[in-house]
């Protein structure tokens, strides 16, 4: 299995360990630093500590984490171009799988100027990017968010993250790839298993966004056991599970 979005600087080891024992061999883990930040220096050491710490970490417990770097809309205060420039050479040299995780939060200038910047960055170095929407006023930023992001990059190289029953409706008619992410306050297996009863497995990756907020990094086994549960066909499964990610992500 592949959790397609935790944040792996967040967690313990012991948390890696019932993952990798649940069923997850692979995760991609994205960047979040989850306070105001006066230097984009701090903001870089964060992500170096991903790139070069994390992943040892998390493979200490027998799971392949792969990488997602950026400037999350909570970090937009800063100057980015030293983090843009990094970007550039980190995906030169193949370290991330995508740009991410990046979108808009409160919709300022700052997050709206460096979201465009990402996607452009992705479409100039044919990357993917994985697009964060907020818990509040969902719907308001993802209009936004679908119209940006067209004028920028190709939807077909984008993940919109955080997906709910609300906004379904306002995303399924993209070339978007969608995350649903199992987590109290966004939604719950059940949910999950609705949306994919009613919109098929093929656009869909499941995650459990683990991370400094209330998390539960096995929602992503639970989801695909309650899946097998209903008796769904093992080839659907295995597109949440695992392959849509491999396909996406090209891991």
């Amino acid at each position: 299995m592949i959790d397609t979005h935790i944040h792996a600087d967040a967690r313990s080891g012991e948390d890696f360990k019932e993952m990798y024992q649940a069923g997850i061999d692979r995760a991609i883990t994205c960047s979040y630093y989850p306070y105001r930040i006066p230097h984009e220096m701090i903001l870089l050491n964060h992500l170096n500590r991903i790139l070069e710490y994390d992943t040892k970490r998390a493979g200490e417990y027998g799971i392949d984490l792969k990488v997602a770097l950026g400037i999350h809309p909570t970090n937009s205060n800063i100057d980015p171009e030293n983090i843009f420039d990094c970007l550039y050479g980190w995906i030169e040299n193949r370290a991330i799988v995508a740009i991410g995780e990046i979108g808009l939060e409160d919709l300022t200038d700052n997050e709206i100027d460096i979201f465009k910047r990402q996607l452009d960055i992705a479409d100039e170095t044919g990357s993917k990017v994985i697009i964060h929407t907020p818990r509040k006023n969902k719907k308001e930023v993802l209009d936004v968010i679908l119209e940006i992001l067209p004028q920028h990059l190709d939807e077909s190289q984008a993940v919109i993250d955080h997906i709910n029953p609300d906004v379904i409706k306002d995303v399924i008619t993209t070339d978007c790839m969608l995350g649903l992410t199992v987590q109290p306050q966004k939604i719950d297996k059940y949910d999950a298993v609705s949306i994919l009863d009613e919109y098929g497995f093929d656009r869909f990756l499941l995650n459990s966004d683990m991370s400094n907020k209330p998390s539960d990094p096995l929602s992503v086994p639970k989801t695909i056991e309650e899946l097998k549960k209903q008796n769904y066909d093992k080839s659907e499964i295995e597109k949440i599970s695992h392959k849509n990610a491999e396909k996406f992500f090209k891991l």
